[in-house]
């Protein structure tokens, strides 16, 4: 939507209809009308012939709720005073963040010195409505007539950008909000669902491992069987701790060994006639005990002994897995929200001496949910110096950037980051893989709610924000694409100190 059709609030959509607003059967009295217009604040001051002036050369248009005031893609022409009801402006296939309304006594639709062609959006009546139409063969006129709408102009021109910008920056916030949340949610889900279901997983074992180790106690018959055992236990923890990580190799080697490893040892036990040998076996597998530390143990416990041994060893191993699980996974939320804290330079001033390389690695963290299938190569300068800036928004310049490219490659394909220093300027390249775009749309990629992407995937609001917070940092960002290699670089100067 242009800035030109902005007189706005967001509201909810409503329920369109076939009938459109028209003249109305009876034209109203021309004391009413000038009645209504004395009622709008643009035209405080008038005096009763510029009124009549614009009651006279206007055309009146009526129309119930609902009623179709103006329709998107159509030539925009009049100058349109709502003397009563309200117009919402719906910009389609673009959600509700997109939803404005035009309120009654406010001057709206084409104004003098406007550029504005069509209209960027679907108008709709909200109640009862009432407008002046002026045509804009007419302006001239208007200017001449009433020479005060000459400021006047000016004055709604400029609010109408404000307005704009300010809509802009809002959906924006809310569609990066958005997928903030969404990335948090997926990587805060995995680690706690992993240390939940270990969790419980624990509290099981706990339960059935106490009555194990009494009935092995019972069992044992001397102090030697004991501390046998319990040497065996020691020897055990060591030969495992020492043994190649499992998830070392490839994951259908690993599957592979770990399977074959499982069958060895539940043939072992039931050789030596072990109780639930189908339950143990895999919690031995997995924990890569060798097939000899169970013929040592069970050459130093009695055959009484030997199951009971052997059962409460794997109820250890599951518990001590159950807890590494819940170590890790509680380690890697804590990491998750240091690296939001990093990223959103939580509890910090405004503007930080920022680091290029953390400050990339931060929004790679947040957007960890969509890496898995990504290749991500960082050529990060050494000793690259840091910059004074808004921390928190050069990050969203990184995250519009980054996920563009991920959007780019369907979250799959080769990701390259660079930072490097020219000149006095510090350079940030994001590649990506993707098919590219066409170069004639090279000149329109910056423009608001302009977008590459289908029809209600993106507000076309991403790229137009990365230009305007490099701008706010003196700053130039272009952008260069070929099939298999898009490039957005951005450049930033690092002296600053009087810009603040």
């Amino acid at each position: 939507m242009s800035p030109d059709t902005l007189n706005v609030e967001m509201s909810t959509p409503p329920q369109s209809g076939p009938v459109h607003a028209a003249p109305p059967v009876q034209p109203t009295p021309l004391a009413e009308i000038i009645a209504a217009l004395r009622a709008l604040p643009e035209l405080d001051g008038l005096t009763e012939d510029e009124y009549t002036w614009i009651a006279t050369h206007s055309t009146e248009r009526v129309g119930p709720d609902g009623a179709i005031v103006f329709t998107e893609g159509e030539p925009s022409c009049h100058l349109s005073f709502i003397l009563r009801g309200d117009v919402y402006v719906n910009r389609r296939n673009h959600g509700a963040v997109t939803l404005f309304i035009g309120r009654t006594a406010r001057v709206t639709g084409k104004l003098p010195y406007s550029r504005m062609k069509t209209w960027g959006a679907d108008g709709y009546a909200s109640g009862s409505l009432w407008t002046l139409d002026l045509h804009e063969n007419h302006f001239p006129a208007l200017l001449e007539a009433v020479p005060s709408m000459n400021q006047q102009c000016v004055n709604l021109l400029l609010d109408r950008v404000r307005e704009f910008t300010r809509a802009d920056e809002q959906a924006a916030k809310l569609m990066a909000l958005g997928k903030l949340a969404a990335n948090l949610a997926h990587e805060l889900n995995n680690p706690a669902s992993a240390a939940q279901r270990a969790a419980n997983a624990l509290t099981a074992n706990l339960e059935t491992d106490d009555e194990t180790k009494y009935r092995l106690g019972y069992l044992l018959k001397s102090n030697q069987e004991l501390d046998a055992y319990r040497g065996w236990l020691r020897e055990a923890q060591q030969r495992i701790a020492a043994a190649p990580s499992v998830a070392a190799s490839s994951p259908a080697s690993s599957s592979l060994s770990e399977s074959d490893r499982e069958d060895q040892i539940l043939h072992w036990l039931e050789a030596h006639k072990i109780q639930n040998a189908w339950t143990i076996a895999p919690s031995l597998a997995e924990s890569a005990l060798p097939i000899d530390m169970l013929d040592t143990l069970a050459a130093a416990v009695s055959p009484g002994v030997l199951s009971l041994a052997i059962a409460n060893f794997a109820a250890t191993v599951r518990s001590q897995r159950a807890a590494s699980t819940i170590a890790g996974s509680t380690s890697r939320i804590f990491e998750i929200v240091d690296a939001i804290k990093d990223y959103s330079y939580m509890d910090q001033a405004p503007i930080q001496d920022v680091n290029l390389a953390q400050s990339l690695d931060n929004t790679l963290a947040v957007l960890r949910s969509r890496l898995h299938h990504v290749t991500v190569e960082r050529e990060y300068e050494p000793n690259l110096p840091a910059i004074r800036a808004f921390g928190s928004e050069l990050n969203q310049v990184w995250t519009a950037l980054i996920e563009n490219a991920l959007d780019a490659m369907r979250d799959r394909g080769t990701l390259r980051l660079t930072t490097k220093l020219t000149g006095r300027m510090v350079v940030v390249e994001v590649w990506d893989s993707g098919p590219g775009f066409d170069p004639a749309l090279k000149s329109r990629i910056f423009e608001p709610f302009f977008t590459t992407k289908p029809i209600g995937a993106g507000l076309g609001l991403g790229l137009d924000l990365v230009q305007r917070i490099v701008s706010k940092h003196f700053g130039s960002v272009a952008v260069e694409s070929r099939p298999s290699a898009t490039c957005f670089q951005v450049r930033i100067p690092l002296d600053r100190m009087q810009v603040y």
